[in-house]
């Protein structure tokens, strides 16, 4: 990004335009505040005219903007406190974007329109401000972005292959500090997402914390990546009910054969339809069970670590109720979430500050498919205290 001599924002792709066709000449005249400037150039050719749409369109970004983020994108800034993203991250994003939705150099504007938005849980009116362009162009980007956010979802937001899921149990491992979590595939949990009161079924989205919501269910790998998300489910429906309406279980999606993933008290221990491995009801009743809970425990925080991550990089988004029709939430709230793994896979980390609520929500009654899972997690929690897989002390004193 450039600034002419009466301080106007020049695109790269404007500046081309006029380089590559000198014969160009365009009068435009633009308003800045009261004072107006005009470009007067010579049209010479038939084609020329015939790309005014493009020449136009180019023309809208010659616009004064009140906030200069073209000046940081281009002047090398960190961009984060403005958008949450790093300049690797958005550049990875536009990248992405432009694959399927090639609006050419008009990607790049709106992507930044959207990301100010979503950093910030602004008003369309107060983007539209800060940006010096119409509030329905800025609902507009808005939309058309997250759109194309979702569209990429399948590609940046997928299970692990059967290549990985070896590195991934051998992360899980390490987490855990043993070994016998190597069956481990990922774990999984749901958050809250506030929402302004529907004006219908209001009381079916307040939930066990008092305010209303939408649900997020999430699975992670060890490094915190998201390969699983289900959101838009109303705030007072269990995690369980959830769990059990949702994809990754009605398919049998994950995880694979002979691999497991962890879950909280609030989800029911199961062997089918999918494997999911719960710690042992508190208060334990031996050494084992204890050793195991802490164990578990240890490698299930990653998936919290990550909700924490996705809470401090947009704030707004996830602690006050968005200015947006509730029916939109769930699809911001499904761009927040590719954009953590995009920003993941550049190394764009933020520190976890806000972390996931630990209180699990109360179990369901118990049943036969609850403790389907009872079985497995027995053997797992032998395989933790097995002596290969304890340090001489743990025998000795019977230490977590």
């Amino acid at each position: 990004m450039q600034w002419n001599a009466s301080g106007h924002a020049v695109t790269r792709c404007t500046m081309d335009v006029f380089k590559n066709n000198p014969e160009i000449i365009l009068r435009a005249s633009f308003i800045t505040g009261q004072s107006s400037t005009t470009i007067n150039l010579h049209i010479a050719t038939p084609e020329i005219i015939n790309r005014s749409r493009v020449i136009a369109g180019i023309l809208i970004m010659l616009k004064p903007c009140h906030f200069h983020i073209w000046t940081l994108f281009e002047d090398g800034s960190d961009l984060r406190p403005s958008l949450r993203l790093s300049r690797q991250s958005i550049t990875s994003l536009i990248a992405a974007l432009r694959s399927d939705f090639d609006h050419g150099w008009e990607t790049d504007i709106e992507v930044l329109v959207f990301l100010y938005w979503l950093a910030h849980a602004a008003s369309y009116r107060v983007v539209s401000m800060a940006f010096d362009i119409p509030k329905s162009t800025v609902h507009d980007i808005v939309h058309r972005i997250s759109r194309a956010v979702i569209c990429i979802l399948k590609r940046v937001i997928t299970f692990p292959t059967p290549d990985d899921l070896e590195e991934v149990g051998a992360g899980f491992a390490q987490l855990a500090g043993s070994p016998a979590f190597c069956t481990v595939a990922g774990a999984i949990d749901g958050c809250h997402i506030r929402i302004k009161a529907p004006a219908s079924d209001a009381p079916c989205y307040f939930n066990r914390k008092l305010f209303h919501s939408i649900q997020l269910q999430a699975i992670t790998v060890h490094k915190g990546k998201f390969i699983d998300i289900f959101v838009g489910y109303p705030g007072s429906v269990h995690d369980a009910r959830v769990l059990k309406n949702s994809p990754v279980y009605t398919g049998r999606l994950y995880p694979p054969a002979g691999k497991c993933i962890l879950g909280d008290g609030g989800y029911p221990c199961l062997s089918a339809p999918i494997c999911l491995i719960t710690p042992y009801r508190e208060p334990v009743q031996n050494p084992v069970q204890a050793r195991f809970n802490a164990k578990h425990a240890r490698a299930r925080n990653v998936v919290e670590r990550a909700f924490g991550m996705l809470k401090t990089r947009w704030r707004s988004i996830f602690f006050k109720a968005l200015e947006v029709s509730p029916a939109f939430v769930p699809e911001v709230v499904a761009c927040c979430a590719v954009l953590h793994n995009l920003c993941l896979q550049n190394g764009d980390i933020v520190d976890a500050e806000v972390v996931e609520d630990p209180a699990d929500d109360p179990p369901e009654p118990q049943n036969t498919e609850a403790s389907a899972g009872e079985d497995v997690r027995d053997n797992l929690a032998a395989a933790v205290s097995a002596p290969d897989n304890c340090v001489p002390a743990l025998h000795e004193h019977d230490y977590l």
